[in-house]
């Protein structure tokens, strides 16, 4: 959590760090990532046959590595708007087998080559956790419970016996599961009401915490801040009537989406402050539905899951042509911002993920030499690296923007100050000081409370201008390190993210 004064540009700005203020823990599964079947995200991203980066299976070794070098914790599949017609058996077993279908989302064809075994063996070799998305517009019930015993059973049933024949004796424990992907969206395959959806989700969650009462699943919400979310919780966080452990949740994570861009700097940079308050009022929701539902404190609190967040602008990339944003230095500042939100909110926040996490609205981008790392692949990959353990108590004074914002209710809801900040100490007892200075104009001369005396380390992401980008063979903007005593002020770059790192 970040309090904020606002002062007088002319004025001198402070950022004081406590570092024995911890507030909340941070949830791992923030830094998570998410592959769809669109565009080049699976086939040419991380499925790769044929290609000579390409391992035995057929998977992209240097995004492999790249991802490795995020510690990406969990990943999310199949979808995405794909979901709503995706039906998992087409996708397993011998490939020769398997049939082509329409698809319907982004209108192309689904070959069904990469698919559920593919997918986890991928997870496998990476080193993290899948996060499975069940198909609410198409599929039924009886598949969704099919894909759950298939990839969890032991049993000597029809599914688990399945999955044995294709080649995988012990069972995949996918422990997180979404109940739907947008369902309220007009786009989608499948759309119903608010009503049609909570009905429909509460009895699925029934049945599949039956079969399996390991997995966590995963409310389809909104943006949080709308009427679909607050009915969805207010119907579907109940709690004694599932025929479960009276301590066992039926959800556990509540899912919202947002995206943010803008063609101008500082509409695009503060974009991303909206989801902070998406993230306050889902959080007051979910207060909300267990307060009037009374569900008794021994049942965990539920989280939100917000599983697709980036900067996109689906007019500049569209998503049937595959989304792949070429990303500015504003770009990359925005995202900063994002994860400085995740940061700040984790008590609230059990997951997000990046959409997507190769080629469509990623910072990583394959070629058939290589990979091109874009702007914003610079501020996730710090905050992979350094911004965990326990968010800790920061008060920033500085001026603040007070131009146009989008959306425009930013203005009247949110504060917008030039240095947006977040920090965290880790179990090393490392402290780690994230800021983004917004302006484009100049540096900010800063006053940093409790920083000792002695090396700090600096990492520093900004380029000569917030319209630049990174392609192959050009790199503009790039991360540099270097090293401060802890004396005196500290000035952030104009148009940059800093992470400054000491020991408490």
């Amino acid at each position: 959590m970040t309090t904020f004064t606002r002062i007088s540009d002319s004025e001198t700005p402070s950022i004081d760090v406590n570092p024995l203020r911890r507030l909340s823990k941070i949830n791992p599964n923030i830094y998570g990532g998410f592959t769809e079947h669109m565009g080049r995200c699976i086939y040419g991203g991380i499925y790769d046959p044929g290609s000579p980066l390409s391992d035995e299976n057929g998977f992209r070794k240097d995004v492999l590595e790249a991802l490795r070098d995020l510690r990406v914790p969990v990943v999310r599949y199949p979808g995405g708007n794909f979901v709503a017609t995706y039906h998992w058996l087409d996708g397993v077993g011998p490939k020769e087998n398997r049939p082509a279908r329409p698809e319907l989302a982004w209108l192309g064809t689904e070959t069904n080559e990469f698919g559920t075994d593919e997918f986890l063996k991928w997870c496998e070799v990476l080193g993290t956790e899948p996060y499975f998305a069940l198909n609410f517009g198409t599929g039924t019930l009886d598949e969704a419970l099919g894909w759950v015993e298939y990839c969890n059973s032991s049993s000597d049933t029809y599914y688990a016996k399945l999955r044995r024949k294709n080649g995988r004796e012990k069972p995949y424990n996918v422990k997180y599961w979404a109940l739907g992907n947008e369902m309220w969206g007009p786009w989608q395959v499948g759309q119903m009401s608010k009503e049609e959806y909570a009905n429909k989700a509460f009895q699925w969650a029934k049945a599949l915490k039956l079969l399996d009462p390991s997995i966590e699943l995963i409310l389809c919400g909104e943006t949080g801040y709308s009427s679909w979310d607050s009915y969805v919780l207010k119907e579907c966080l109940t709690w004694n009537t599932h025929s479960l452990s009276p301590t066992v949740p039926l959800i556990s994570m509540h899912s919202i989406h947002v995206y943010t861009a803008s063609s101008e700097h500082l509409p695009n940079v503060t974009a991303p402050l909206s989801a902070e308050r998406a993230i306050q009022i889902a959080a007051s929701l979910i207060d909300l539905a267990r307060i009037e539902n009374r569900i008794p404190p021994e049942i965990p609190r539920q989280m939100i899951c917000f599983d697709e967040w980036n900067v996109w602008d689906p007019v500049r990339a569209p998503g049937e042509k595959g989304a792949e944003e070429l990303y500015t230095l504003s770009d990359a500042l925005a995202v900063a911002v994002w994860l400085n939100v995740f940061v700040r909110e984790s008590r609230y926040v059990g997951m997000a993920n990046v959409a997507q996490s190769v080629n469509v609205i990623s910072p990583l981008m394959t070629t058939a030499e290589g990979l091109v790392k874009q702007t914003t692949w610079w501020p996730l990959w710090l905050f992979c690296r350094f911004m965990h353990g326990w968010t800790i108590g920061v008060h920033v004074r500085c001026g603040e923007y007070q131009g146009v914002t989008e959306p425009p209710w930013i203005r009247s809801t949110v504060e917008t100050p030039w240095l947006d900040v977040s920090a965290t100490v880790d179990k090393d007892h490392m402290v780690n000081l994230a800021v983004v200075n917004m302006s484009e104009a100049s540096g900010s001369e800063v006053d940093l409370g409790h920083v000792r005396k002695g090396p700090v380390e600096v990492y520093t992401v900004t380029g000569k201008d917030v319209k630049v980008v990174n392609i192959q063979g050009r790199e503009e903007v790039k991360l540099e390190e270097s090293v401060w005593d802890g004396t005196g002020k500290y000035t952030f770059p104009r148009q940059s993210l800093t992470v400054l790192r000491w020991k408490a």
